[in-house]
């Protein structure tokens, strides 16, 4: 579940914890399969001693500098967290990696339904080479999103899930995007005027921005819902227009929202704000997972 706001959240949080300059003592394996590259005795043995340089991320992954080269690749997916703890602390049922840190504090991935994987890579650019552009970087432009909707006659919806055509929309900020852009999730993404390819651009960038600002979105107080490296929940469930408030009025025109399936992803609209003119796009594809 965790997206851009929660995974940037997440970054920051370890940063401000001083994660950047720590050096790993030892690394414990408690499932192996989190591990996805290299094969687990291999990733402990090549982690033992190693100094983190740098914390970033990339799309919807948590980038792990290593001091003399090499990187540690977390992606949280649907359960994933990673809290910070004292070596003392009691460890939990669903910690799956843990990394002992010198002066006394672990960095543990904890993953209720063992989504979420980590990976020791030589080169992190290549490793995620295939991600689409960031998109609050500056030259992400409404020019640039303009001509890569251009390209595809895919619907809207899975095309902006599509990590290869842009890193780090899930399903919470796509659903919010297209309702804050008066885009249907069906819409075909080539036929979109130049207009309102520049009014979905504004609509990501505001939603993703107020994510950020509230330490991202956390929907319950169920195991699943993100938590942050502090053990703080998001503040950004008050504002969402349409994600998972089927029935409930459009705060825009006081219509019920309604709950879709498009591309077999769960979609949140405004019937009203968001009309669907003709038929579905062709070819809807398949989000890229992640």
């Amino acid at each position: 579940m965790p997206e851009l706001p929660e995974v940037q959240t997440v970054v920051d949080e370890l940063l401000r914890a001083g994660i950047a300059g720590a050096r790993i003592r030892a690394v414990d394996v408690l499932w192996r399969r989190s591990v996805a590259e290299p094969a687990a005795n291999k990733f402990r043995a090549s982690l033992a001693g190693r100094t983190i340089a740098a914390c970033s991320r990339r799309g919807k992954f948590i980038v792990i500098d290593l001091a003399g080269g090499g990187h540690v690749l977390i992606h949280l997916r649907m359960t994933g967290r990673l809290i910070l703890a004292a070596a003392e602390a009691r460890r939990e049922k669903h910690d799956r990696v843990v990394f002992r840190l010198a002066g006394g504090r672990e960095l543990r991935l904890h993953d209720t339904r063992k989504f979420a994987r980590v990976r020791l890579v030589a080169d992190a650019a290549a490793a995620l080479g295939a991600l689409g552009p960031e998109p609050l970087a500056e030259d992400f432009t409404a020019e640039c999103l303009r001509s890569r909707l251009a390209r595809h006659r895919r619907m809207l919806k899975p095309l902006l899930l599509d990590q290869t055509f842009l890193a780090g929309l899930g399903n919470i900020y796509v659903d919010e995007a297209l309702w804050e852009a008066r885009l249907h999730p069906r819409a075909e993404a080539a036929a979109l005027a130049a207009v309102q390819a520049a009014a979905l651009h504004r609509a990501i960038r505001t939603v993703l921005v107020r994510g950020l600002r509230n330490r991202g979105t956390s929907l319950g107080r169920g195991k699943g819902n993100f938590v942050s490296p502090e053990r703080r929940r998001g503040r950004n469930r008050a504002a969402l227009a349409v994600f998972r408030r089927t029935g409930e009025p459009c705060p825009r025109c006081g219509a019920a929202i309604e709950r879709l399936i498009v591309g077999q992803r769960a979609t949140h609209v405004c019937p009203r704000c968001q009309k669907e003119r003709g038929g579905p796009a062709r070819g809807p594809g398949k989000a890229a997972r992640g």
